[in-house]
Formats: structure tokens, sequence, C-alpha cells
């Protein structure tokens, strides 16, 4: 898609005509009517509308009765407005620099000819997602539970270059910048970093394909770093330098924002806000359902499928329980096959109602080393939700 008709789909969804606007999206892009909070972007299925400059689409629930996220409805979620939209591969090199012996410039081709491919499946979630569940409600883009997804990346290890580059003793940080661009001078450009260690850890890699296919634009064409356990805002879209530091890297993104409280899963008081905070690294435990949706009705005596999945950072989904009475009592959900320690893993359980009335179905994760989710959480930043998830559903 050539740069002006890009813009002129993300112009289409202008916020600031947004009811005018769906209608001239419909019309650009070819699909029929939709709802006032769906839109589609440039190689995107339609997806939850919450800003367009920069972009940011939530993935749709339904998305998640399959095993991994097509690259179509992946969330997107953009810090920057100026985010590229084309990039010459004949030109593009990632620059490798700083603390090393030798710095490199290596294109797309370089990465696939000259490397030894990984691939991994990975949840990827923004620090953000589900912030519109917090009360009382805290600033930032009010995700539901969409702001998430699971795919197989396919790229090189973050430390086959680090070692090619020769990094120089005495290293400490690794950042990580991409094609995106501030609009002012006052405002930081989004870079990230990672502890040298991590860095090497050789599982921190480089994807330049998705699902087996080459990233959307939106979702960080060419290259993406991906930092499999922690939040998506390390994982660097539109990836085009690396430098190796020799000091503790200092950004606007890192001492000021997306940051978390010093203490167990991020949680502070609203009256008593916590007086350390530290940058936010790895995903606690969470679940999610998937079926059966909130405004579905049910019968007495049916059988009903319930579903879901559940994640956390590494170590591993052991158990998933449900509850059909609100929390009074709970059974153990079936597990499937796990694809993968930082995959998320399906989850389904039988229920028949055996009357009309309103119920709340509850689900709750718990991994391998014991960690669970919580019964209450709140934070300044709207950032970890992992409150045991709940759907509420009437029987008629």
């Amino acid at each position: 898609m050539r740069r002006r008709e890009f813009f002129r789909v993300l112009g289409a969804s202008g916020a600031a005509a947004l009811a005018a606007s769906c209608n001239r999206i419909n019309w650009v892009v070819g699909t029929s009517s939709s709802p006032a909070d769906l839109v589609r972007f440039p190689e995107k299925a339609e997806m939850i509308f919450l800003t367009d400059r920069p972009p940011q689409l939530e993935t749709p629930i339904h998305y998640f009765r399959q095993d991994l996220t097509p690259n179509e409805a992946f969330f997107v979620r953009w810090h920057l407005e100026g985010i590229p939209t084309s990039v010459d591969l004949r030109t593009f090199r990632l620059n490798v620099s700083g603390h090393v012996r030798q710095p490199l410039q290596l294109s797309v081709d370089d990465l696939r000819s000259q490397f030894e491919p990984i691939s991994i499946i990975a949840v990827n979630q923004c620090s953000g997602n589900s912030r519109s569940f917090f009360e009382p409600r805290v600033p930032g883009g009010q995700w539901k539970d969409g702001a998430v997804g699971n795919a197989k990346w396919t790229g090189v290890s973050v430390k086959s270059i680090l070692d090619r580059a020769q990094v120089k003793s005495g290293a400490m940080d690794v950042s990580f910048n991409g094609l995106d661009a501030p609009p002012l001078a006052s405002v930081a450009d989004f870079v990230k970093a990672l502890s040298i260690d991590h860095a090497r850890d050789g599982e921190v890699m480089i994807a330049y394909a998705m699902n087996d296919q080459a990233l959307p634009m939106v979702n960080g064409f060419p290259l993406r770093l991906v930092v499999p356990g922690w939040y998506g805002t390390y994982w660097v879209k539109a990836l085009s330098d690396i430098t190796v530091l020799p000091q503790a890297f200092s950004n606007f993104w890192t001492d000021k924002a997306y940051r978390i409280p010093k203490g167990p899963n991020g949680t502070e008081s609203p009256k008593d806000l916590a007086k350390e905070t530290v940058p936010i690294n790895r995903f606690n435990v969470r679940s999610i359902f998937v079926r059966p949706d909130p405004d579905e009705t049910l019968h007495p005596g049916m059988p009903t499928e319930m579903e879901g999945i559940a994640f956390d950072s590494g170590h591993g989904i052991r158990r998933v329980e449900v509850s059909t009475d609100a929390g009074a009592t709970w059974a153990d959900a079936r597990l499937d096959t796990e694809l993968g320690k930082y995959s998320w893993r399906r989850w389904r359980a039988s229920w028949t109602p055996k009357q009309r009335g309103e119920y709340r179905l509850m689900a709750r994760a718990t991994n391998s080393v014991g960690e669970t989710q919580s019964k209450a959480q709140w934070n300044r930043s709207g950032f970890m939700w992992n409150v045991i998830q709940q759907v509420d559903v009437t029987v008629k």
C-alpha cells in the first residue's frame, strides 16, 4: 500500500469526526457498514477502535477461540504519531552500534540467510490491557481484554546478533529503537532497553515473520523485537537500531513512563500511592473468558461449553478453576496441550444450568510456581490487570 493510501485510511478513522468517518473507512476499504466502534485499517480485519494517531486497535474476543491470533486481527499499539507507512527493503538496514568492536548494518535478507532461524510461540500483551476495569478509573487507553495476542514468531536471536558485533567488556544495557518518530522535538523518542544478560539469553529475538507471514505494517514490519514473557512495551516495532551501552539506559519511557509500584502484583492504594516504583517487566498470571459471550442467552438443561485462555510469564499454567456461582464453589477446567511455555493455554469446562436466572461465571488461573490471580487490584497507571476473570450471563 502506498503512503498516500495508507494515510487516507488513517485519516478516515479520525476521532474528530468519528460518526462520519466510519462510513468513509468502509467506503475506502470496501467493507459493509459496521458498528461505530469497529474500523478496518490496511492489512487488518475489523477491530475495536481506540485511537487513530497513533493507532490503537483492540482484538475482538472471538478471535481468542483460536490457538494463534491471526495477523489481521492482532492488536495494535503505537506511542508516537509518526509511524512508518512504507519500508523499502532494498535500502532498509538494522544498525547495531555502541559498545561493540564490530558495528553492523544488516538487511532483512542478511538476517534470513546469515543467521540460524528460531521460532517461538509467545503471548504479546499491552501493559494496559483491561485498564477499563480498574476502579477508580485511571487515564490512558481504555482497553477491555483484547490488547493481547498469541503468535508464532520467527527470526534470529539477539544473542547471535550481539555475538557477531563482538560486545566489549563492561556492557550493561542494550537499547532498541524503531522507525516511528516523535511529532515534536519536545516529545521523547520511543526507545526501550534490556540488560545485557537479558538481551543475550537466547530467547529475546528479532522477528521477521509472524505466523509464518511477513509482519503487518502496523504490527512492526519489517522487524520486531520479541521479549517472551514481558509486557509489550518492550516489543519495539519497526526495529531499526540496536545500541550496546556501557552504562544504564535512561529516558522518559523508562524513568517516568511504564513504571509500577514495587511490591506484589504492582498494587497500590488510591489513597496511599507507592513511594517506590520500578519499570514494568514480566507478566503476572491471568485468564480470559472467550465463551460464552456476555450477551449470549443460555437455556436450562442445555449443556454449555465454557472456554478461555490463560497465560503467565513463562513458568507455565498448571491449573484453571471455574465457578458458576460467583465464586462460592470451584471446579477444575480441562487444559489443552501446552504449545510452549510462553504461549497461552486454552481451557474448557462443561456446564449445564439447571434453572433460569442470572449467573456470574468466574475463572482463575494458577501457574507452576503457585502464583494465581488476585481478588482486587489497583495502580495509578492501570497496568498488569489480573483480577479473577468473570462474565455475567442470563439463563432463560
